[in-house]
């Protein structure tokens, strides 16, 4: 994706919550084909630095231009971890916008081995074991430098221990185009 693109989806994120506020927002007017095409996102919204909400889809089942709206929605009202966005905040918070590429299996026999595989700092990765299952996109890696780390809390956001391993854990990788309003 190229830069142009945020230029068009952090509005439209921006503009989506305002709606929802209450707040006339135009969002941007545009008729540009890859908004229409199957896109998942993530919107993650940020208030002095600090998360202040998230959201996203990791399968594309709609339009980018809808997954993008919908999800920044669902961040600003329905991330559980945090009350409703107010009015008053929106001014004061930043928007983030990702665009997932699509799922890729990450097939190993063992962890060491995945522990291998992974790319520091561009892998998103999804875990599911059984009905645990969690997700770091890429910009976890800030946190978590070191693939031992960020695999046992990729596990221990999904319910188990840090140090679980089983043979019937799926992992996917993906990458992500990401766009934030203070660097645009």
């Amino acid at each position: 994706m190229f830069e142009h693109q945020g230029h068009i989806l952090l509005p439209l994120a921006r503009a989506a919550i305002a709606r929802e506020l209450g707040i006339a927002t135009p969002a941007p007017a545009t008729a540009e084909a890859w908004l229409q095409q199957p896109g998942s996102t993530f919107v993650t919204l940020t208030r002095d630095k600090q998360l202040r909400g998230r959201n996203g889809s990791l399968i594309p089942v709609r339009p980018l231009r809808e997954d993008v709206t919908a999800n920044a929605v669902a961040a600003a009202f329905r991330d559980l971890r945090f009350q409703p966005l107010t009015a008053a905040e929106l001014e004061m918070t930043r928007v983030e916008v990702s665009v997932l590429s699509a799922l890729k299996p990450l097939v190993a026999n063992n962890e060491a081995a995945v522990l291998a595989q992974l790319r520091a700092g561009i892998d998103g990765l999804v875990f599911r074991y059984g009905h645990h299952h969690s997700t770091f996109l890429p910009e976890a890696w800030s946190q978590y430098a070191e693939p031992e780390e960020f695999l046992a809390q990729l596990k221990y956001k999904a319910g188990l221990p840090p140090d679980f391993w089983d043979a019937a854990i799926e992992l996917q990788r993906y990458t992500v185009d990401c766009w934030r309003e203070e660097d645009l």
